[in-house]
């Protein structure tokens, strides 16, 4: 029998949203493996190979897979004052207008914005320390989601790595030693914000470190802006533990400090240096700046998250919106989805950020593994599996999202 043309099997597939050429890639391939009704089937394929929404319903609040802090976020097809300024009508800094507002909210001299932490860092390391050494305790030596080892990028940014201490136990005088014998350039503090080491361990405070007449960089990673938490309407969550921020580890005596802006921090992938003024220049105008600065619309993004801090606004960032949810809340929305068994449940931060530390949380249970049928939902239902149990955590779904869960659960059972 013979094949359907490509050009007639495509456009039997119209009703599907994509684009022509995507479309008679699907016939195209359909019809070289000998099953032109698969066609559909490989349209829908490259349909949801594309970027798109997802219900996250596992209760990582940071789940790195699924773009770790959700953001609402848009902006007009106008031009902006990127580069411009409105006073003098001559160039301007894209830096300045986000990264004042951090150093305000962190009493920074000054910051930086770059793409993500792990540029930071680099840049960091680059600007001040390349052909020098730089001092790092054997117990901060991580390696992070995706491969990011504190080693691998100190040697690709030209620092030459000096290890202190051991791996549970670092002293201030094991930072004194090395400084003496390699005539250290950068001391760099290293946040374990996706691990715990316990026991018989010891570390060197920032305040310790500050005595030391070398510069002081500590990477936080995880974002958290200030302890005082004052954008939340019940303060500092107990789930926050010891949690390092920003302004008080700069008011530690750090010099620099760099974090990710996806995280705790609740906004767009960014990364910040922020500190004293001098430092954050040198990085500034380093060449590798030029590759690691974010577009407007980051900044963009960056500044709202930015702005709704300094108005103590925490439920206008989504991802403190659906940390302060109350467990009660939660349990009536599981009631009220019809379907599943309402339960409660523990939720986590994930994206690396508190490792060990649980969120009370609610949500419902169905019994076998749907989560394939979830997922295969017109918009995928992500949920976890507990001894053939399925789990919808409520805390990481958006209220408005409730109706799409209950109908993709009862079209799964």
């Amino acid at each position: 029998m013979r094949p359907p043309s490509v050009d007639s099997l495509a456009r039997s597939l119209s009703d599907i949203d994509l684009p022509p050429p995507l479309l008679v890639d699907a016939a195209r391939t359909a019809i070289s493996n000998g099953e032109p009704e698969s066609a559909r089937e490989e349209a829908v394929r490259l349909q949801r190979a594309l970027l798109g929404p997802a219900i996250n319903a596992t209760g990582v609040l940071l789940h790195t897979n699924l773009g770790r802090a959700p953001l609402a976020y848009s902006q007009p097809a106008k031009a902006t004052n990127l580069e411009f300024d409105l006073d003098t009508g001559t160039r301007g800094s894209r830096n300045h207008h986000a990264a004042n507002l951090i150093c305000r909210l962190t009493g920074a001299e000054a910051a930086v914005i770059v793409n993500n932490c792990s540029a930071a860092v680099a840049l960091v390391l680059a600007a001040l320390a390349r052909d020098h050494a730089v001092a790092v305790s054997r117990g901060e030596l991580v390696e992070i989601g995706g491969g990011f080892r504190v080693p691998d990028v100190m040697a690709e940014s030209g620092a030459q790595l000096v290890e202190v201490g051991t791996t549970n136990r670092t002293r201030l005088a094991d930072y004194q030693t090395a400084h003496q014998a390699h005539d250290v350039a950068l001391l760099l503090k290293v946040h374990p914000s996706n691990y715990r080491i316990s026991g018989f361990t010891e570390d060197t405070s920032v305040k310790s470190l500050a005595t030391l007449e070398v510069p002081l960089a500590v990477d936080l990673g995880s974002g958290l802006i200030d302890n005082a938490c004052s954008w939340l309407r019940d303060g500092r969550p107990p789930w926050l533990g010891d949690e390092p921020a920003v302004k008080q580890t700069l008011e530690e005596g750090a010099d620099l400090v760099t974090f990710s802006c996806d995280k705790l921090f609740g906004g767009p992938q960014a990364g910040v240096i922020a500190g004293r003024g001098d430092l954050v220049e040198a990085c500034a105008i380093h060449p590798l700046m030029r590759a690691f600065r974010p577009g407007a619309l980051v900044l963009n993004a960056l500044q709202q998250t930015a702005l709704a801090y300094l108005r103590r606004d925490g439920d206008a960032i989504p991802f403190w919106r659906m940390a302060q949810t109350s467990v009660s809340e939660l349990l009536s929305r599981a009631e009220a989805l019809g379907v599943g068994r309402p339960i409660q449940t523990v939720a986590m931060t994930g994206g690396g950020s508190l490792p060990g530390e649980h969120i009370p949380s609610a949500g419902v249970e169905i019994a076998g593994d749907i989560s394939q049928l979830l997922r295969d939902a017109d918009t995928p239902v992500i949920a976890r599996v507990q001894d053939q149990t399925t789990v919808i955590d409520l805390r990481t779904v958006d209220p408005s999202d409730d109706s799409l869960v209950a109908d993709a659960v009862a079209s799964s059972t």
